[in-house]
């Protein structure tokens, strides 16, 4: 397997080109789109200094009905818990009136925090290469160029052995039913898919947000797991309410890809939440 060589996602220089455009957005999802532009500016006013979509709909790969939508918020302070409400309530609204949607997700920050030192390799290297510009200042420009490396790699995914925790109170908590385990088996399966891939990613040497793209980079270094892998790409946008998926994600996948990340690239700087 050859080392080095150059995959789809870079320019020529070797760095991660930005995915995604409003020119992308396929016709059926343009008018819910164009209500969140719209609502946003509603619900937080000056307070909010930019907007970004992410995610399938600007990558133009969206399904009807199938599909979510994806945003990032981003205020002049501190989000408060009065803000992560009315984004809520936002995007419940939303997937309601609009079933070309399943779901609506939005990240809420601060623009400090995004431009901050901290998040420049996780949250500031997500903005500047996964997300598209919907609203205000683009905070790309002031950003540096990523390459698929070690430590973009750590910051981004490394602290999967924090979460899995998390996970398994989720699961403990979710009601006895494939309609409550859905959902986290989609979210759960995506994120393993993702972390996966980026434990190669420096040795493929490239960036996608296909989660078969992503399966198949993980196995070409790791055949052991390249059927795991695999499935997990598949409940990304399949997702079954199969209890015993949950539990090989926090028994058995989850905790080996931790280890094995943090041997090979090390843990993800603490962040104060």
């Amino acid at each position: 397997m050859t080392e080095g060589v150059q995959r789809p996602g870079l320019d020529s220089q070797g760095r991660i080109e930005r995915e995604g455009s409003l020119g992308r957005i396929a016709h059926d999802f343009r008018p819910v789109v164009s209500a969140a532009r719209d609502r946003l500016l509603d619900v937080f006013g000056g307070r909010m200094h930019s907007a970004y979509l992410y995610g399938s709909i600007p990558r133009g790969t969206a399904r009807v009905g199938r599909s979510d939508l994806d945003l990032l918020v981003l205020l002049r302070g501190e989000p408060t818990e009065g803000d992560r409400e009315d984004a809520r309530a936002l995007g419940e609204g939303l997937d309601k009136e609009f079933r070309c949607i399943d779901g609506v997700g939005t990240l809420l920050y601060g623009r400090a925090r995004v431009l901050s030192e901290l998040e420049r390799y996780d949250m500031g290297w997500f903005l500047a290469c996964l997300c598209t510009p919907l609203l205000g200042e683009d905070l790309a420009e002031y950003l540096p160029r990523y390459r698929p490396d070690s430590l973009l790699a750590r910051e981004t995914n490394g602290d999967l052995a924090l979460l899995l925790p998390r996970w398994r109170e989720r699961i403990a908590g979710a009601a006895d039913s494939d309609e409550a385990r859905r959902p986290l088996v989609r979210f759960m399966s995506r994120h393993l898919a993702r972390t996966g891939f980026t434990l190669v990613m420096p040795r493929w040497n490239g960036w996608t947000s296909d989660l078969g793209e992503m399966a198949e980079a993980f196995g070409a270094y790791y055949p052991q797991g390249a059927e795991q892998m695999r499935a997990a790409a598949v409940r990304g946008h399949e997702p079954t309410g199969d209890p015993a998926v949950l539990r090989s994600y926090v028994e058995d996948l989850g905790p080996w890809l931790a280890e094995e990340y943090a041997r090979v690239h090390g843990v993800k700087v603490p962040r104060p939440d």
